[in-house]
């Protein structure tokens, strides 16, 4: 079993606009999740945030404990959010098994202590994409099957962003310290996610784009408002996205994303809209 972390610095707005593309892609973009009998963390600043990928192929994996985190355990101070992206496969919390089909989520609280990762078939394996923030309290471990989410249907065709929101890991579905996660689905002939834009100054966020067709993209727009600035993404990468900054895309086919926060409130519909017109 392989570990990987790595740790990025927050980075201001005024940082930001100096940037070129390689300086973008490194600070925000997340290109690799998943190798096979592997954990693979990135730590972000912003809000001390934690997205990553396991991919259990011949064995299972454990959710090891990295030294830059200074815990006894991965989860000693901190809750865990995992949706898998791939077959079926299967969590083992604390000697708790949780069974995980394509597209279904788990919460795993403050104090779980073991942790570990699966897949059903070697040849067709899982692949759990995690996201983990800082807690204060515990709550209660939960599995949550899109039949679980509370569900929202938005946009248009004639606007190309027809989509339904899962809202999976939020506050209306189950108790969290301040993590909150959900899927949205754009229908075909839709493109365009999160417009009109916004940003939420109380929280950062972090986008992981998947089910894009071989051989398109997704281009993901960030930045403030009136200085935003695009980051061209393939199949199963992830973007952070600062308090900050705005969080969109636009696939050259429709796709699915992985939306997850944190920070110090949990009520959902807070945002700061920006109108399509006003973008710069």
């Amino acid at each position: 079993m392989k570990t990987s972390f790595e740790s990025r610095y927050a980075v201001s707005p005024g940082e930001a606009k100096q940037f070129d593309t390689a300086a973008l892609r490194k600070n925000f973009l997340m290109e690799s999740l998943f190798e096979a009998d592997a954990v693979k963390l990135t730590l972000s600043h912003f809000d001390r945030y934690i997205t990553g990928g396991v991919m259990p192929v011949n064995e299972a994996v454990e959710l090891s404990n990295p030294e830059n985190l200074k815990a006894a355990f991965f989860l000693e101070r901190r809750e865990l959010g995992i949706i898998n992206v791939g077959a079926k496969g299967k969590v083992i919390a604390d000697g708790v098994t949780y069974e995980l089909e394509f597209k279904e989520a788990l919460y795993l609280g403050k104090g779980t202590q073991a942790v570990s990762f699966a897949s059903e078939d070697k040849n067709n394996p899982a692949k759990f994409y995690i996201n983990s923030a800082p807690a204060h309290h515990t709550y209660p471990n939960k599995k949550v099957s899109k039949a679980d989410a509370e569900i929202v249907e938005l946009g248009s065709p004639e606007t190309a962003n027809h989509r339904v929101i899962n809202k999976l890991l939020v506050n209306s579905v189950l108790p969290t310290c301040q993590l909150q996660m959900g899927m949205t689905e754009l229908k075909s002939g839709s493109v365009w996610n999160t417009m009109p834009a916004h940003t939420h100054d109380r929280r950062m966020e972090v986008y992981f784009y998947f089910e894009v067709p071989q051989g398109q993209s997704v281009c993901h727009f960030m930045g403030e408002p009136q200085e935003t600035r695009h980051i061209w993404m393939q199949n199963e990468q992830a973007v952070i996205s600062p308090n900050w900054s705005i969080h969109s895309g636009a696939g050259t086919s429709n796709y699915t994303f992985i939306w997850g926060m944190a920070g110090e409130n949990l009520d959902y519909g807070d945002m700061d809209h920006c109108a399509i017109n006003d973008l710069k």
